[in-house]
Formats: structure tokens, C-alpha cells, sequence
């Protein structure tokens, strides 16, 4: 049967002319070995230069130097500020009354009924503490390269409130104060130690200690001069943060009575705080806010988008604050404004709150830092890019405008300098058109404000801030564009260079190419030292440009690569002519099937993508393919119906798998079971691998020469699985009651695992007896690192594999024939290279895809690896249980190898199996994985919650170190498979001899 070529049936020059095929064998495999070498090399280099690509597109600072403050042009209203964060503290646990009908925070409640305003702040994920109090005291969201320092510290100083205060007083959280006060001179400050956040117990005693330190400040003052001088100051900030509310959220829930008493006392603190500042200052020179930096999921946990993480109290009061405006009615109207957390503007107060008839007034969470300094007379922080909320404050109209400018002016600094520093540098540079005249409205302002036309004044200030902060996107974005284009052709460039290596090295057109040189065009050669030289011409003015504008190193890099890698497309300009041809002679029907089975290919990698977030896609994959393949085998006549039962069951048993939780439960016994288990398959496969010598399936996988088999080494094996069955229950039973390792199972479990990798080596050559010597081997060190339900995918994993070698088997005998010595026959004119591998096949793509499924389900199948950063330490304990990093990683990263590299073992006996180039076959595994990179590049985010930027890098880092990763684990394993042998190659060396 004449194969159909990966662009359609084989041509007939390549079936005709095997002769001049194997005489220039040699001399092309060396050539094609040469160019796969450089090509492995610069994926190498690109994926990880690309990979870097991501900190210049999605993790740049917003943080910029350079501007001038924004002094205040009127008397402030208030002399000092008092800020209280109740660090985790739900805006609705806060609010709403507990189950007897009595609020939680009766002095704030009355604060909101009589002295002040209130309402909802929203903050913008992640709704973590750091960021969440970066955007209260300075204004300005979560800085994207802070992902640099692991979420932990801003790579880049900043300004905030503390900066412009004459002093600040702040007392708190070791992880909080820091940050703002560490490298502030004019700053008092204390934390507790880190050993007071004890989850074990009620931590409301962090929030008494912060408001003690406070009290006794202001007792000493009594009796030092000097600091009695610094508090009677105007232009003073005392921050006390709150840490209870978030410890105990953590440990016992926000629904628990724990967290709701910390309500209490975060209440009664305030008012605490209230009655000591008045009694203290006597002036009402004092302004207040209380808030949350973020809220709290009902699980304990918060980080994401959720109402219950991004909605937190409000309350303001004091000098400079407005008093309570009374509504006639509580329907409210939708603007159309939506906050940072995506929620719309005016929503509904929930009846139970009991505040439907007071004006509720939501803010932004980076607008509070603006509404602080106004209060004091600060200027707004350089890099704040909160709107002042002017309903909260109680000023003039023209005091009003005055406010709302300089909150204008200072947003539009920062546009200024990044327009500034852009053009700089920019050849050609792309002004923000909206703002060109901005001075023009500007001056327009200021004479409203001298007419004292303070509507229109306001309204113009307001249209000037909204576009400022357009403004300070689009140079944010600048070179956004610019990379992700560059980027992204990078990528199709690499794939198209990989396809037509392909189609050049392993498909019939490689030796169609060769025997056509003679009727290619004469000036060809001189056309590609043409484009070679255009290609660096290119790069040498791309590169000059860049280094004109001052662009960072890597945007050469990523230039450089990219026309290097067109360059080298149009430099196969005649064979995509060539190709292009090959397409346009072929009939209607075989260019369907080309465009029909990469479609395909495209929906099943989308897939992948889609179960890098969702698990259970690949449950209903196994569900149905196990269907599917079940009829396949049944409507094919194949008389194998036991085959098809087989293969339904293993596919349903190991889609049950990415159901189980991604925390593995300790389970001891589980393990020991996958132990009894996996000796089974082993039996099992032994007995069907010399059940039948007539059968003619046993031809494909297993070998005839009978004296090497080496009949004890299949009973060692055995042994060892079982050994380290018992091993598991052995060490585990001693370690739970000694609390330690015993040195004599320590050396056991080390031997057990060293000496079982060892044993496939001496193990037959034929397919199935070397596979099932392989999964024997590796099953003991991957038992021992097993701690529940993930031992028992393994086998779940091999017993798939063996039905993916069976349906590669059924279809072979399709294709080829049911004799076996027809197949033989067809094998001397189509190999391609002298290891017996013939054309890669338009039909072929499902062997690279299904490697491809498998491949991603060995990572995403268990829990140890559904989630990037859930493994398990307690994997190492029967090996090691002192601290040691590198060893337990290095023992880590060893399990979850084993399943890759049982399912490369299966990859590279199938391709022996049915006669295919490997390293084809790996290329075409490497294009794939770059139609996911591409994906993931897409769906990185900069935004949302800490694990869902980390997850979004992490799957970009994956995919794009797949390259690399393959590569090494077919390295690891050809250990194993470099010498398996196939019956009917046997067969088929034996007549040709």
C-alpha cells in the first residue's frame, strides 16, 4: 500500500529512483546531522532569550524619577493625619450586624451616622498586603517588575504620604512598616518580632500592641521636650497597622467567632485612638481614615479578584472631612463606571447594613493616598495615580478646584516626564496626540479659576486627569506593540524553519530536492547570497537604531534572532516554490486532508493549553478516547476484542486521576498497593508476550531469537518491586513512631532504587520485553518517593502507553497488510537513512500529538504536579529526612522524571515500531510545543493575583523550556531504548542477509 506523504502520496520520482536515494545516503545524512546540531543549538539560545522577552513586555515599572511635587495653593484643613489599616478586614464582616442583630463596630458606625463619610474601597489584585498598602500610601497599583524580587520588595524606590510628611509615626507588622519607613529619616517607628504571628492562637494582641506603642509614645512626650515639640507639628502622619483581623482570617476563617471579635476590637481600638488624639492635641486639627488593604475569602485565603478580597471599609472623619448627607431615597444610578476590581460604580448597599439612607461613597483604592495628602496639605506622591475623591472633603469651591488641579497637575508630571524620557531617546518618536496642547488647557484652568468659574474649571481639570492617565498607559505601552510583533513573527519564524527542516530531512521532498538541483533556475545561488546579505544589512540598521534610542541589550537579541530566522525562509524561497507546486498539482481532496488534520492538530494543542487551568479536560479526553478507540477496534474487524475492552478500561482508570485534589493525602497503603500492582502488569505482560507464538501481532513487538532472554532477571525484578513495597511500610511505620530514619533503611531504599535502574539494561532487546523491564526498573525509586495516590498513576500511566503500543499495532497491520511478509517486502524502497526509517507521513502528526497529550498528563496527571509550586517534601523521607535543599530537590525533580521518561521510553519504541525518524519525529514534538509558547506568551498577565501572574510565567517558562527538556530526557533514556529491536526488522535483516 503506498504510503501518503506528509503533503500527500508519495511521489512517484522517490518510489522510482531508490537506487540514487541510497547512493547519496551517506553523504545526506551527515549533512542533515550537521544542520540539526545548529538547529537544536539556536532553539536553545532563542526559547531562552524569547523567555526573558516577557520582563520587557509585561513586568516594566511604572515608577518613574524625576518630577517636581505638586505643592498645595490653599490652607490645609487638618494640621496631623491618623491612618488605621485592619490589615485583612471584609468590608461586609465589617459592616453587617452578628447574629443577635448588634453591630460589630458601633463607634465607626456612629463615626459614619454623625462625624464623617463612608464607603467601599476597592483594591485591585493581587490583594496582598504589600500591594495593597503601596496603593493606599502611595497611590499607585502593584509594580508588575516587583515579580524581579519574588513579590517580596519594590526593585525600584517610590513615594508615598510618609515621604512628604514633616514626620511619621508608625507601628505594625515587621513585613509592612519597613517598607515605607526603613528609608525615611524623618520617621519613628516599631514592629514586633516575626515569632508574635502565631497562628495557633488569637492574634488581637498584634492590634493592642500597636495602639500601646502609640499610647506610650504620647506618654513620653509628657516628659521629653523634644518629641512633644515633633507631635505638636503640623503636616504629622501616625500609622498604626492592624494586623490581627488577617492572622486570624488565616488560621480560623472570617466567618469564625475569633475573626468577628477582632472586629470588635479593631472597632474599640479606633475609638481608643479617637478619645487619646482629642484629649491629646485638643484642637480638631485631626483628620481620620480607617480602612482594610484587602478583605478575605471565606477559605481564609485572598489574593484574587473576589468582592470578598477587593471590597474594604471606609471611614473618614475629622478635619477637613464632610458630615454625613442624608438621601431621600435609596435608589442609586449606574454611570457606567467601573473600579479597579472590575465592579460597577453606585452599587447597591446591602439592606442589613443598616446604612441604606446614608450617601455611601466608593472610592478607588489609590485614591486614598491623594485624599491623605490633600487633608494635611501635602503634595499628592509623584508616582500616585489616585483621583482625590473631593465628596469626602469639606472645602470651598474654589479650595475645591485648587485640590482637584494640583491632583491634575501631579498625574500629569508623570505623563510629562515618560513623554520626556520616551522622546529622548526615539528616533522617531510617537507623541501622545491628545494631550499635544495640553499647556493650552492648562492655561484655560487657571483663568476659569481667576473668573472664578469653578464648575467648568472642574470639569476641564477633570477631562486634563483622565487624559494624563491615558497618557501615562500609552507610554507604558510604548514599545508593547513593537515587541510582541517581534516576538511573535520570532516564533513563526522558528516554526516555519523547523517545518521546512522537516520537509527537507525526513518527508519524500528530500530527495525530490536533490535530484531536481539540476533544473533549478542559475541565478538561485546568487539570489540567496543576496538575501544572506540583506538579512545582516537588516540586523547591522536595526541594531544601530536601537543603540541610537539607548535600547536595552536584549531588544538586539530579539531583533537580530527574528531576521536571522526570516532571513533564513527566504533563503528556501525555491523549495517553497517547489512546495507551493507539490500543493497545487495535488487533487481537491488531499489538500482537504492536509488543512483537515491541522486543524485538528491546532484543537488538540488549544486543548493542552486550556488543561494547564483545567484539570479535568483531560478526563473527558480519556473517557472518550478510551470510546472511541474501543469502536475503532470493533468496526475494523480486527477479531481483537479482548484489545478493546482493555484499552476502554485503561483510559477510563487513568482519567479518574486529574479528579483527585492537587494536596496529596498521605496514604502508605495506596502506595504499597500500586506496589502489588505494578507487579501484575509485569506479570500480565509476560504472559501475553509468550502466550502465542502464531499470533501474528506478537511479530510487531516481540523478539524470536529466544537464547537471549535472561529468564531470572524478570524474577529479580519482581523481587525488588516487592522489596521496596515492603521497604515503604517498613520505614514508614519506624519513622512515624521514632520520628526519625533508621541508617539501615536509609541504605536499603538507596540500593533498592539504585540496582532496579540498573536492571533493564541486561533485559531482552524486543519491544515488549525491554518496556516492561523499563516500567519494573523504574517502578521502585518512584514507589519510594511516593506518598498516596500518585504510585497508583504510574501503573494507570503504563497501562495506557501498552494500549497506545497496541493501537500503533492494529494500525500497522491495517496499512500494511495482514501478512506480515508483505510489509517486508515493501521495506527496501522506502527507507531514507541506513537505520531502517522511512518518510515521515502526513498521518504520522498523530504520533508526535498523542506523545504530546501524554507527555503533558505526566506532569498535570498527579497532584505533586497539577499546580506548579504543590510538591510534596515529604516524598524524600525514606531516602532523607535531614534538611538538605539540593539533594531533596535533586530527588524531587528525579520522580517527576520518571514519568516523562517512561512515556519517552514508549515515544521511541513506537517510532522503531512503525519505522520513523526520531529526531523528525522530535521537531515535529518542538513545533508543537512552540504553537502552545506562542499561547502562554499571550496569556501572561501582570495583573490579578500573585498565583496567577506566577502561574501564567510558570506555563510560559514550561512550554518554552520544552526544547531543552525533551532533548535531555531522550538523551536520558536512550540508555534504555537505543538497542530495542523489532520482530519483523529482524525478519526482514534475516532475508535480505
Amino acid at each position: 500500500m503506498a504510503g501518503t506523504g506528509i503533503l500527500g502520496a508519495d511521489s512517484e520520482l522517490s518510489q522510482h529512483h531508490p537506487q540514487k536515494r541510497r547512493r547519496s545516503g551517506r553523504w545526506w545524512e551527515l549533512q542533515v546531522r550537521r544542520r540539526e546540531r545548529w538547529l537544536v543549538a539556536l532553539g536553545i539560545v532563542l526559547h531562552a532569550v524569547y523567555m526573558l522577552s516577557i520582563f520587557d513586555i509585561y513586568f516594566k515599572t511604572p515608577i518613574i524619577h524625576g518630577m517636581d511635587p505638586v505643592p498645595q495653593r490653599f490652607t490645609p484643613p487638618a494640621k496631623r493625619l491618623v491612618l488605621l489599616v485592619a490589615d485583612g478586614l471584609r468590608a461586609d464582616k465589617f459592616f453587617e450586624p452578628d447574629s443577635e442583630g448588634r453591630f460589630r463596630a458601633p463607634f465607626l458606625r456612629s463615626v459614619i451616622r454623625e462625624k464623617g463619610r463612608w464607603g467601599i474601597s476597592h483594591a485591585r489584585p493581587p490583594t496582598e498586603s504589600r500591594p495593597g498598602h503601596v496603593s493606599i500610601i502611595a497611590g499607585f497599583y502593584e509594580d508588575p517588575s516587583a515579580v524581579t524580587k519574588g513579590w517580596k520588595a519594590n526593585p525600584v524606590e517610590f513615594d508615598s504620604v510618609f515621604n512628604r510628611s514633616r514626620h511619621t509615626f508608625a507601628f505594625g507588622s515587621p513585613d509592612i512598616v519597613p517598607i515605607f519607613c526603613l528609608n525615611v529619616p524623618h520617621s519613628s517607628w516599631n514592629t514586633y518580632p516575626h515569632e508574635f504571628e502565631d497562628f495557633a492562637s488569637d492574634a488581637a494582641f498584634l492590634d493592642h500592641w500597636s495602639f500601646d506603642q502609640f499610647q506610650s509614645l504620647l506618654n513620653r512626650s509628657y516628659k521629653d521636650p523634644k518629641l512633644k515639640q515633633l507631635l505638636l507639628q503640623d503636616n504629622l502622619v501616625v500609622f498604626l497597622h492592624l494586623l490581627g483581623c488577617d492572622t486570624n482570617g488565616h488560621a480560623h476563617r472570617p466567618y469564625s467567632s475569633i475573626y468577628l471579635n477582632n472586629v470588635k476590637v479593631v472597632d474599640h481600638i479606633a475609638e481608643s485612638v479617637y478619645n487619646l488624639v482629642e484629649s491629646y492635641f485638643n484642637d480638631n486639627q485631626t483628620a481620620y481614615i480607617f480602612t482594610a488593604d484587602h478583605g478575605m475569602s471565606d477559605k481564609g485565603s485572598h489574593g484574587d479578584g473576589h468582592p470578598s478580597n477587593t471590597d474594604t471599609p471606609l471611614v473618614a472623619w475629622g478635619a477637613g472631612i464632610r458630615s454625613p448627607m442624608w438621601l431621600l431615597h435609596s435608589s442609586q444610578s449606574d454611570d457606567g463606571f467601573r473600579f479597579v476590581d472590575d465592579h460597577g460604580h453606585d452599587l447597591p448597599t446591602p439592606v442589613e447594613w443598616g446604612l441604606t439612607g446614608i450617601e455611601r461613597v466608593d472610592v478607588n483604592q489609590a485614591d486614598i493616598a491623594p485624599l491623605m495628602a490633600t487633608l494635611i496639605g501635602l503634595p499628592c506622591p509623584v508616582n500616585s495615580v489616585g483621583n482625590l475623591p473631593l465628596d469626602y472633603l469639606r472645602l470651598n469651591k474654589a479650595d475645591e478646584v485648587e485640590a482637584a488641579l494640583a491632583n491634575t497637575k501631579q498625574i500629569l508630571n508623570q505623563f510629562l516626564r515618560k513623554s520626556y524620557l520616551k522622546q529622548l531617546n526615539s528616533l522617531h518618536f510617537r507623541p501622545y496626540k491628545p494631550l499635544m496642547n495640553y499647556s493650552s488647557i492648562l492655561s484655560e484652568i487657571e483663568d476659569l479659576i481667576s473668573e472664578r468659574n469653578f464648575e467648568a474649571a472642574m470639569k476641564s481639570s477633570t477631562k486634563l486627569r483622565s487624559l494624563a492617565l491615558t497618557g501615562l498607559h500609552y507610554f507604558q505601552t510604548y514599545d508593547w506593540l513593537m515587541l510582541m510583533t517581534v516576538i511573535t513573527l520570532g516564533y513563526i519564524g522558528w516554526m516555519v524553519n523547523l517545518i521546512l527542516h522537516v520537509l527537507q530531512s525526513y518527508t519524500y521532498l528530500s530527495a525530490n530536492v536533490s535530484l531536481r538541483k539540476q533544473k533549478v533556475a542559475p541565478g538561485t545561488g546568487s539570489t540567496i547570497k543576496r538575501v544572506h546579505l540583506g538579512g545582516c544589512l537588516l540586523i547591522c540598521l536595526l541594531s544601530t537604531i536601537m543603540y541610537l534610542e539607548n535600547a536595552p541589550l536584549l531588544y538586539h537579541a530579539y531583533f537580530a534572532m527574528t531576521v536571522f530566522l526570516w532571513t533564513q525562509i527566504f533563503s528556501n524561497v525555491p523549495f517553497l516554490k517547489a512546495v507551493w507546486r507539490d500543493i497545487a498539482s495535488r487533487k481537491l481532496g488531499s489538500s482537504m486532508k492536509l488543512l483537515c488534520i491541522s486543524t485538528l492538530s491546532i484543537f488538540i494543542l488549544e486543548c493542552l493549553v486550556s488543561s494547564f487551568s483545567e484539570r479535568k479536560l483531560y478526563t473527558w479526553c480519556f473517557l472518550t478516547v478510551g470510546i472511541v478507540v474501543a469502536l475503532f477496534i470493533f468496526l475494523c474487524r480486527l477479531q481483537r476484542s479482548f484489545m478493546a475492552i482493555y484499552i476502554w478500561m485503561a483510559c477510563w482508570f487513568i482519567s479518574t486521576f486529574t479528579l483527585m485534589p492537587a494536596e496529596i493525602p498521605d496514604n502508605t497503603n495506596l502506595v504499597i498497593l500500586s506496589g502489588a500492582l505494578a507487579v501484575l502488569i509485569g506479570m500480565a505482560a509476560r504472559w501475553y508476550g509468550s502466550s502465542n507464538k502464531c499470533d501474528k501481532f506478537l511479530l510487531f513487538f516481540t523478539q524470536h531469537d529466544t537464547r537471549t532472554r535472561i529468564p531470572l532477571l524478570f524474577q529479580f525484578q519482581v523481587f525488588l518491586v516487592v522489596s521496596s513495597s515492603g521497604m515503604i511500610w517498613l520505614s514508614t511505620s519506624h519513622r512515624s513512631r521514632e520520628k526519625e530514619l533508621m541508617m539501615a533503611h536509609q541504605l536499603i531504599n538507596w540500593s533498592l532504587a539504585g540496582i532496579s535502574l540498573l536492571m533493564p539494561l541486561f533485559s531482552p532487546r524486543g519491544l515488549l520485553e525491554r518496556l516492561t523491564s523499563i516500567f519494573l526498573g523504574l517502578a521502585p525509586p518512584f514507589l519510594l518517593l511516593s506518598i498516596g495516590y500518585e504510585a497508583l498513576f504510574y501503573s494507570a500511566l503504563s497501562l495506557v502507553l501498552m494500549g497506545w503500543i497496541l493501537v500503533e499495532c492494529a494500525i500497522l497491520n491495517l496499512t500494511e497488510g495482514k501478512d506480515a511478509a508483505g510489509h517486508i517486502e515493501s521495506l527496501e524502497v522506502t527507507t531514507i537513512n541506513n537505520n531502517d526509517e522511512r518518510n515521515l507521513q502526513l498521518f504520522d502528526l498523530r504520533i508526535p500529538l498523542i506523545f504530546m497529550v501524554l507527555f503533558n498528563v505526566a506532569f498535570f496527571g498527579t497532584g505533586n504536579f497539577a499546580s506548579i509550586a504543590s510538591f510534596e517534601i515529604s516524598s524524600v523521607y525514606r531516602f532523607i529526612t535531614v534538611f538538605s535543599p539540593f539533594l531533596m530537590a535533586a530527588l524531587l525533580i528525579f520522580k517527576l522524571f520518571i514519568p516523562f521518561m517512561l512515556v519517552i521510553c514508549v515515544f521511541v519504541a513506537i517510532t522503531k515500531l512503525v519505522r520513523l525518524p526520531r529526531l523528525g519525529c522530535y521537531f515535529l514534538v518542538i513545533l508543537f510545543s512552540d504553537v502552545m509558547t506562542i499561547h502562554f506568551f499571550f496569556l501572561v498577565r501582570n495583573t490579578g493575583s500573585w498565583m496567577e501572574i506566577g502561574n501564567s510565567i510558570s506555563h510560559f517558562g514550561i512550554m518554552s523550556a520544552q526544547v531543552v527538556f525533551i532533548l535531555m530526557l531522550f538523551a536520558l533514556t536512550n540508555i534504555y531504548t537505543r538497542d530495542i529491536e523489532i520482530g519483523y526488522l529482524q525478519l526482514a535483516s534475516q532475508k535480505v542477509i
